[in-house]
C-alpha cells in the first residue's frame, strides 16, 4: 500500500467542495438551518410571556376596581382585551383561548375595601398550558398587595400592611394540578404526526425518481391529481394508527383524561394529516434525491416545534413570530387537540383553528400539483 499522498488527499478535498457547489439545495440548508436556529432561539422563543390577554368581569364601579384594573395592565404581564358582564362570556373566552386570564372584581368591592372586610377578588386562568401563565400567576401577589396603596391614603392607611386589602383566590382551569404531562401528551399528536407524516411523503416521487420507476408513471394516463391522491391516502391510514397509540398510550400509560369527544378529534384530524402529506409531497417534487427531501422536511419541522406552542408559549413570542407560526398546521392543531382533550371543547369551539388547515391544505396541494406536472415535463 502506498504512502500517504498530501496531492490525492488535496484532490478529494476539492472534489468534494465542487460537490457541494453543484448541490445548491444542500449547501443552502447547511447555512439555513443553523441561521433559522439563531434567530429563532434568539429573538422568538421566551419562556416568560408578557401581555397576555386578560378579561375584567366587574360588578363593582368604584375607583378601586379601576385601580386594580390599571394595575394589572401596568405590570406588563396582562393586557385588557375584553370587558364582559357575565360568568357565561368568561367561560366561552377561556375555552375558545381568546383570552388566558378572567378577572373578576365582586359587587361592592370599593365599599368594602374602605371597611377593611378584604373583598374576595377571582383570577381564572387557563392553565392547559403551565408555561404560558406560571411567571404571571406568580407575580399576582404582589401585584394585589400594593395596587391598592395609592388609593388608600389618610384613614384608609392602615389597610396597607401585610397580607393587603384584597383576598386574591386562583382558579386554574382544564389543569389544576399543573400536570406537563397534560400539556406536553397530547400535543405530541401533533408533533409525531408532522415528523413522520412529511418526511414519509417526501421520500415518495424523489424514491420514484431514483429507482427508475418514474418513467413507468409517465407511461400512465394517471393525472397528477390523482397520483397525489393516491400517495397521500395510505399514510393517512398510518397517521390514524399512530393517533390511536398516542391516544392509548396518553390514557393508560400517562392517565391523561379526555374530556371532549374523540370521534370529533378523529374527524378534524384529517384535515392536519392531510396538510402534512402535502407538504411532504411538494417537497419530493422538488428535491432532487432523497437526502434533499429529508433536509427539507427538517427545514419545515424545526419551525414548526419551535413557533407552534409546543415547546414554548405561542403568546411570549414577538408577533412577527406568531404571525409566522399561524401560517403552520401545528400552531392550530395543538389547540384543537389540547381543546378537546383538556377542556372538552366541541365542533362551535374549535371552527376557527379548521379553516386556517383547510386553506393550508388547499395550497400545498395545488403547488404540489403543479410541480408534479413540471416534474413530468
Amino acid at each position: 500500500m502506498t504512502r500517504f499522498s498530501p496531492r490525492r488527499f488535496w484532490a478529494m478535498v476539492v472534489k468534494e467542495f465542487v460537490q457541494m457547489r453543484r448541490d445548491r439545495l444542500t449547501f443552502a440548508m447547511m447555512i439555513g438551518i443553523p441561521l433559522m436556529q439563531l434567530i429563532l432561539f434568539g429573538f422568538a422563543i421566551n419562556a416568560n410571556p408578557q401581555n397576555l390577554p386578560l378579561a375584567v368581569l366587574s360588578n363593582d364601579q368604584s375607583e378601586f376596581s379601576r385601580t386594580l384594573t390599571a394595575a394589572l395592565q401596568n405590570s406588563r404581564y396582562y393586557r385588557v382585551t375584553d370587558v364582559i358582564s357575565t360568568e357565561a362570556e368568561a367561560r366561552q373566552l377561556l375555552d375558545t383561548g381568546r383570552v388566558q386570564f378572567v378577572l373578576t372584581i365582586p359587587q361592592d368591592f370599593g365599599r368594602l375595601v374602605a371597611r377593611g372586610d378584604r373583598p374576595t377578588v377571582l383570577v381564572e386562568a387557563d392553565a392547559a398550558d403551565p408555561s404560558a401563565t406560571g411567571f404571571a400567576l406568580g407575580a399576582l401577589d404582589a401585584l394585589f398587595r400594593d395596587a391598592l396603596n395609592r388609593d388608600l391614603i389618610g384613614p384608609l392607611l392602615p389597610l396597607r400592611p401585610s397580607p393587603g386589602p384584597v383576598d386574591l383566590r386562583i382558579h386554574r382551569l382544564y389543569n389544576p394540578e399543573i400536570e406537563t404531562k397534560y400539556n406536553i401528551v397530547p400535543g405530541l399528536m401533533g408533533v409525531v404526526l408532522t415528523m413522520t407524516m412529511v418526511i414519509i411523503t417526501a421520500l415518495a416521487i424523489t424514491r420514484e425518481r431514483e429507482r427508475g420507476t418514474m418513467e413507468n408513471l409517465l407511461c400512465t394516463p394517471v393525472r397528477p391529481f390523482e397520483v397525489m391522491a393516491g400517495k397521500i391516502l395510505p399514510y393517512i391510514v398510518v397517521g390514524y394508527i399512530q393517533m390511536g397509540l398516542i391516544i392509548l398510550a396518553s390514557r393508560v400509560i400517562f392517565q391523561v383524561p379526555v374530556l371532549g369527544s374523540l370521534p370529533l378529534l378523529l374527524v378534524v384530524s384529517i384535515l392536519f394529516i392531510a396538510a402534512n402529506l402535502a407538504v411532504g409531497i411538494t417537497f419530493s417534487t422538488v428535491a432532487q434525491n432523497q437526502l434533499q427531501a429529508m433536509q427539507m422536511a427538517f427545514f419545515f419541522f424545526l419551525p414548526s416545534i419551535l413557533l407552534s406552542g409546543f415547546m414554548f408559549p405561542f403568546r411570549g413570542m414577538p408577533e412577527w413570530a406568531q404571525w409566522l407560526g399561524s401560517v403552520l398546521p401545528l400552531t392550530h392543531y395543538l389547540r384543537i387537540v389540547r381543546g378537546i382533550v383538556l377542556k372538552g371543547s366541541g365542533l362551535a369551539d374549535i371552527a376557527p383553528e379548521l379553516w386556517p388547515m383547510a386553506a393550508f391544505l388547499v395550497v400545498m396541494m395545488t403547488v404540489a400539483v403543479k410541480r408534479y406536472r413540471q416534474t413530468l415535463d
